[in-house]
């Protein structure tokens, strides 16, 4: 992987690699199987994962190379790719 497709950290301003995915989801917007994802490097892990777990969003934390792993073993796609920037970090 080249450094620019690097998955990187979705907190606001952050350019650190991307270490875990954070799955969640948001019921009133999605439906119950629907998985949305962030990227969180190791600093900021614990705030984004506090972030969607005070709304009732976070659904699961797993490392990058378990949910690669895991999609690739499904036929899903490789990488996570619905995520955004989340909110300051």
């Amino acid at each position: 992987m080249s450094d620019d497709e690097t998955p990187i950290c979705s907190a606001k301003g952050c350019r650190a690699a991307a270490v875990w995915v954070l799955a969640w989801n948001n019921p009133k917007l999605h439906t119950p199987e629907r998985r949305k994802t962030w990227l969180a490097c190791e600093e900021h892990r614990e705030h984004l994962s506090q972030f969607l777990g005070v709304r009732g969003f976070l659904k699961d934390v797993v490392t990058l190379d378990s949910w690669d792993h895991d999609r690739n073993a499904t036929g899903r796609d490789a990488a996570p790719n619905e995520r955004g920037s989340a909110a300051d970090g």
